[in-house]
């Protein structure tokens, strides 16, 4: 059976309101025009895939000498034709309605902005548009193909302690949460360990997954999993240093929460396809208590009676 949400494409229709207030995302902003501007070289063609309200692209238009950007929704298409109207090299942009699963530009380009990112790169086609797109351009341009922004994802998981408790209701539901912010419901009960690092201009699966085990480092009650988005936007090979966007976290809670100690090893497994609805990941998440830790250290330190063994050993020593 289809997925209820497949059909209604969520990921592919987000609202106007929702691109506008995307505008105001001031660290996503700076990210993006960091990275466009350092990518993109005086005189470069570029192409954005999902333009929404056009700003990349507006960013792009500043050095670049021709940009194409792609956009599904005919509202959006009409927003950015308006507002990029209104700015400076806007002229340079040129705004295309279609499909960006199947548009090709007319011409090679030097630079790929394509910003469908979701945590999980669940929800938005980040992973089925890069990857459709390399296989049409390098049929019809061969190669090389060019510069992705964002050039990387790497994704993590971590075990968490969640208060799935509101105002006193008990509600252990998906939650978002800002990177930014300190999260004073969430316990950290573990390191986030990677489980994918995505170089878009390298091949790469549709499938995220991982099976592995994470060491549990403070005593709890394990019932959630924060999932960890961080997008490499781009690389200054001069200073060796990233531009790095992080998405929301995403608090995904178990179906059975576990009573956890430190040193604890706990299974995970999980598997779904890029741009599969928010439920994918925890429909298919398997979390175990592997082995709970022997306290080897505390028993032989009881059994050796420490105290006095050192006090023989040290008197012993005076004699020679």
């Amino acid at each position: 059976m289809k997925n209820k949400f497949e059909s209604l494409e969520l990921g592919q229709f987000i609202p106007l309101h929702y691109h506008h207030n995307m505008l105001n995302d001031t660290i996503r902003m700076k990210g993006f025009k960091e990275a466009i501007n350092l990518v993109v070289k005086p005189g470069a063609k570029v192409l954005e895939l999902g333009g929404g309200t056009g700003v990349q692209s507006f960013f792009a238009a500043q050095k670049a000498q021709k940009v194409y950007c792609v956009e599904r929704n005919p509202e959006l298409v009409c927003a950015a034709r308006s507002f990029l109207a209104k700015n400076i090299n806007g002229s340079k942009v040129e705004v295309i309605q279609a499909d960006a699963l199947h548009y090709l530009p007319p011409e090679p380009v030097d630079v790929v902005i394509c910003e469908m990112l979701h945590t999980g790169l669940l929800r938005e086609k980040q992973m089925p548009v890069i990857d459709s797109f390399k296989k049409r351009y390098w049929e019809k341009f061969g190669s090389p193909l060019p510069v992705f922004v964002p050039e990387a994802s790497i994704q993590a998981i971590q075990p968490i302690e969640q208060n799935f408790h509101f105002e006193g209701f008990y509600a252990p539901t998906i939650l978002f949460q800002d990177p930014c912010a300190i999260q004073e419901r969430s316990k950290s009960l573990g390191n986030p360990e990677v489980f994918q690092l995505l170089s878009y201009a390298e091949p790469f699966s549709q499938t995220c997954h991982w099976d592995g085990e994470i060491i549990i480092a403070e005593d709890g009650q394990l019932n959630a999993l924060r999932l960890i988005t961080k997008n490499i936007l781009a690389i200054n090979m001069l200073t060796h240093s990233t531009v790095d966007w992080h998405t929301q976290y995403i608090i995904v809670p178990l179906s059975t929460p576990i009573a956890v100690s430190k040193g604890d090893h706990i299974s995970i497994r999980f598997s779904y396809q890029g741009g599969a609805p928010l439920n994918a990941l925890s429909d298919s998440l398997e979390v175990r208590l592997v082995s709970k830790r022997v306290p080897v250290f505390e028993l032989a330190l009881e059994a050796l009676n420490y105290p006095s063994k050192f006090q023989s050993n040290t008197t012993q020593m005076h004699h020679h």
